[in-house]
């Protein structure tokens, strides 16, 4: 007689205990992290201010510019400004708009100051130094730029304040020849002869308001700039 048969172990439970030890000892896998972002290298452009020969402003200019050409440096170099405003004259009644300098004997640049550019700028004829401290240049400010530059520095979110310094920059000023408080003669119009003190001045408009007696009593009236004059 054959012995009898054994039965088969059940290894199913093994099997799921052993599928189960393998994912437990399984690395778990970690989320790929995002790339660092790439710092943005601060520019070495700057703006500085140039001592120069008054009265030679745009020909000192315009030899600078020649010879950072012919030295191909101009990637080191952005603009090179002579900073002006605009007054309105009035000879023999006739209104001229001309361009005045802000700053006679000065000029701005902006630049990447190293030593090369540094020996290119001083190495050129007509120009001094450039402004700082112990002969060190001292690059400028952002409010300071605009300032040289004739422009208002609106506060951050004042939309009034940006409309008004856009509106500055386009209109011309008009340069008096009287101040406020002065004592001037009317030498035009309907109140001509009249004498009276200067009480306000629109350098926009080129009003001139004025107070005058009139029947004993100071008045005040609006004249245009040119038809007042210092007595």
């Amino acid at each position: 007689m054959l012995p009898p048969m054994s039965e088969p172990e059940d290894t199913t439970d093994d099997a799921h205990d052993g599928q189960a030890v393998a994912a437990s000892a399984a690395p778990e896998e970690s989320a790929p992290e995002a790339p660092a972002a790439a710092a943005v290298p601060e520019s070495p452009f700057r703006w500085y201010v140039l001592k120069v020969q008054s009265n030679r402003e745009k020909s000192i200019k315009d030899s600078l510019l020649k010879r950072i050409k012919m030295e191909g440096l101009q990637e080191h170099f952005g603009e090179i400004v002579i900073p002006t405003e605009k007054v309105v004259e009035t000879k023999n009644g006739k209104r001229k708009v001309r361009e005045q300098k802000l700053f006679p004997g000065y000029m701005m640049i902006n630049m990447d100051l190293n030593d090369e550019t540094w020996y290119l700028v001083l190495g050129t004829t007509g120009i001094g130094d450039f402004t700082g401290a112990g002969g060190k240049p001292i690059p400028m400010s952002d409010v300071e730029v605009s300032r040289m530059l004739g422009l208002d520095v609106p506060v951050e979110g004042d939309a009034e304040g940006a409309a008004a310094a856009g509106a500055k920059d386009a209109t011309p000023q008009v340069r008096f020849s009287v101040a406020v408080g002065e004592h001037v003669k009317i030498k035009e119009g309907a109140f001509e002869s009249f004498e009276g003190t200067v009480d306000s001045l629109d350098s926009t408009s080129g009003k001139v308001k004025v107070l005058i007696q009139i029947f004993g009593r100071p008045t005040e009236v609006e004249l245009e700039h040119w038809q007042v004059e210092k007595v």
